[in-house]
């Protein structure tokens, strides 16, 4: 069953951290100059881990975005990137496959801890109109989990991960508004 998300309040359309440092998260179209900045994120170690998803090398990174970039190839797909006081933080994603609506973000690591994921993806979720929505996360990445849950997220199943030894929770957004936890003040 789908619902349709109604028209956000005007005041959605950015996001304001309510923080010492006052910092503004905003989204956009991913464009070819974020690309490199997507890269090199993706490059780190540690997000790998905790993505539980392999990097890929420069080519197949780009001939990826390059497809999914393509409205002849992903006639569904919104990808937006995420500011963070005008730098490029990362991207949020939605596509559908096998008629399942999904959503998936990435944040450089230099931006974790920040809130910014949260805001991001409470905003992104206003340009959704599914419902449900689904986003899979592994099963240890317990920050990502919390993201999801403070946007109204909630564990629809667990899965084993094929050809790996992780699992992943699929995470299913199921009502028409999301959390606003992404305004309200920082706890430091």
């Amino acid at each position: 069953m789908k619902c349709l998300l109604r028209s956000p309040p005007p005041a959605v359309a950015q996001l304001r951290l309510v923080r010492s440092d006052q910092m503004t998260v905003t989204l956009r179209e991913v464009t070819q100059e974020d690309l490199p900045i997507f890269f090199e994120h993706q490059l780190d170690a540690e997000a790998t881990r905790m993505a539980a998803f392999p990097s890929r090398d420069r080519d197949a990174f780009m001939a990826h975005w390059a497809r999914i970039m393509s409205n002849e190839t992903n006639e569904t797909g919104i990808l937006n990137t995420i500011l963070a006081d005008d730098t490029v933080a990362g991207n949020v994603v939605y596509w559908e496959a096998a008629g399942e609506p999904n959503i998936a973000y990435w944040l450089g690591k230099t931006h974790w801890g920040k809130g910014i994921a949260s805001a991001a993806l409470a905003q992104f979720l206003t340009k959704i109109e599914a419902r449900p929505v689904y986003a899979h996360v592994a099963k240890h990445n317990f920050a990502s989990i919390r993201v999801l849950q403070k946007c109204g997220f909630q564990l629809a199943r667990e899965d084993r991960c094929d050809g790996d030894d992780g699992e992943e929770l699929v995470m299913e957004l199921r009502s028409d508004c999301c959390a606003t936890a992404a305004n309200k003040p920082a706890k430091t």
